[in-house]
């Protein structure tokens, strides 16, 4: 399975956390892939696309000081 790493504000955070106790989901992990997952359910099945997702990340500030060099130095 890739990894996503977010960046979330204290709100997301709140709401997952309620997410979580409301459906009695035990990691963030989960909660994230249940409400995307819903979310694309709700657009119809086959009907979601992703692609308007990519390059999105690249609206913001790259991080100057990152741990890895790529994504590869994580494993």
């Amino acid at each position: 399975m890739r990894q996503i790493n977010l960046n979330v504000t204290p709100e997301f955070e709140r709401d997952l956390r309620l997410l979580m106790k409301a459906r009695g989901i035990a990691t963030k992990s989960d909660a994230v892939r249940q409400a995307v997952r819903e979310a694309a359910e709700r657009v119809g099945p086959g009907k979601y696309d992703f692609s308007k997702w990519l390059g999105m990340a690249n609206k913001y500030a790259a991080n100057k000081n990152p741990q890895f060099r790529s994504e590869d130095d994580l494993w």
